[in-house]
């Protein structure tokens, strides 16, 4: 049987060299090992855990190890990482199993020679009752605490500020929660409820049909099976209601896999009017479809197509959501790996993006409203493109958000965890004057 630990460095080690979505390595390494339950957890809590806290580790790791990081082999400094992540953070995991298991994990990657460093770095952070001191810059203390990259720290203290950029990255450490839209055209919200009797459900006080589990997977239960409900994030929830969607809506929404926000506007809709639900790979359109179908939602229409080419076989339509490709910085807490990805990668998103807001505007009829979001809190691919986008479209005007994002936030909202406990999201919205 494969051994949890070896598999959470194994894939550490590919997913730090690759640049692979974590998910995407988990479960592909899961489905292949022989793991118990039991293993499975334990080697997703860890590799997770790595990801998420590798400025961190690395920090320690640095002050305990007489070589610098970057003349470590890479599955050596992956096996510390993972000791001193137990260490650190795993209480259910005594100091001395971890020290003992990663010291074997040296043996068992042929590296006999280090693991005599091995042992002494994590006995030696042991000895110093588990403390180590943060760097005296604040920006860098932000960095090395919550463990992000101190481009990302600056960046969101300039463009926002020091407290919400705080608030972004201590929420991006830990268990997220599951947060589930019900399908109110197959069940209300108090049938929903009494269907989960074990507890470990929160019903929402933002939006309706919204509920947060708190340790049940929701996902392997009869009811998902059911089309009772689908996995979505609050922030989305918020930018489908930023659409307001009506059964006598015709509605595009321009880049819709994996189709959650599809879903959420559809059932808001009654399962009624129509929706067409775009996206650029057929692999991707088949999640809709299958969802749609899962769901009993038969007024979604899902195919292939190019957000930033116009097709003029499409009418015009009275409600637009284009939720464009983004950095994705707002999600951190879903996909870790992203915050260690260089900057640089994120510069041509902008141009991307307002091609594909300019695209989408062609099919917007007069008078009609289109919403424009990511799940990034970078201004310039968000208050950058929004900017851009009314000062070559002199047809549009801002148009104020609903409830509960009007009041604070005017047109467009740049939510951050602690304005509803939600993913960092970035919701606009305009109108075409006729």
């Amino acid at each position: 049987m494969t051994d949890a630990r070896y598999l959470a460095v194994k894939l550490l080690s590919k997913t730090f060299s690759s640049g692979s979505y974590s998910n995407i390595q988990l479960n592909s390494g899961l489905n292949s090992a022989e793991l118990d339950e039991r293993g499975r957890k334990l080697c997703s809590a860890v590799y997770y855990g790595v990801i998420e806290r590798k400025i961190t580790l690395d920090h320690i790791i640095s002050g305990l190890s007489s070589r610098p990081l970057g003349k470590l082999d890479d599955i050596v400094l992956n096996i510390l990482r993972c000791g001193i992540y137990q260490i650190l953070y795993m209480d259910s995991i005594p100091d001395n199993a971890a020290v003992n298991e990663s010291v074997t994990l040296a043996k068992s990657f042929k590296k006999t020679s280090a693991s005599g460093m091995v042992n002494a770095v994590l006995r030696n952070f042991i000895r110093q009752g588990k403390q180590f001191a943060l760097p005296k810059d604040p920006a860098e203390a932000v960095s090395v605490k919550y463990s992000a990259p101190l481009w990302l720290v600056k960046k969101l203290s300039e463009e926002y500020s020091p407290e919400l950029a705080e608030n972004l990255l201590s929420d991006s450490l830990g268990r997220p929660p599951v947060t589930v839209r019900v399908n109110p055209t197959l069940v209300s919200d108090e049938e929903f409820a009494a269907l989960w009797k074990d507890g470990g459900i929160i019903k929402s006080d933002i939006l309706p049909h919204c509920f947060h589990f708190s340790e049940t997977d929701p996902v392997h239960s009869d009811a998902f099976a059911k089309g009772l409900f689908h996995v979505q994030d609050l922030a989305s929830q918020l930018c489908c209601t930023a659409v307001s969607p009506t059964e006598n809506d015709t509605v595009l929404d321009i880049c819709a896999a994996p189709g959650g926000k599809t879903f959420t506007m559809a059932e808001m809709m009654g399962g009624k009017g129509k929706i067409m639900a775009f996206d650029l790979h057929e692999k991707r359109v088949k999640l809709i479809r299958e969802g749609a179908e899962r769901l009993g939602l038969g007024n979604i229409a899902a195919d292939t197509g190019d957000a930033t080419v116009f097709n003029d076989k499409l009418p015009k339509f009275t409600k637009i959501l284009c939720d464009v490709p983004c950095s994705g910085l707002g999600a951190i807490r879903r996909k870790p790996e992203i915050k260690y990805k260089n900057p640089v990668e994120f510069e041509n998103l902008p141009d991307i993006q307002y091609k594909i807001a300019q695209n989408a505007l062609n099919y917007l009829a007069d008078g009609g409203e289109m919403v424009y979001s990511t799940c990034t809190l970078n201004k310039a691919e968000n208050d950058d493109v929004v900017q851009r986008i009314l000062d070559n479209n002199p047809c549009l005007e801002p148009v104020a958000l609903p409830a509960p994002l009007g009041e604070r936030f005017g047109f467009k909202a740049g939510i951050f965890p602690c304005h509803f406990g939600s993913d960092g999201f970035f919701i606009a919205k305009f109108k075409k004057n006729k």
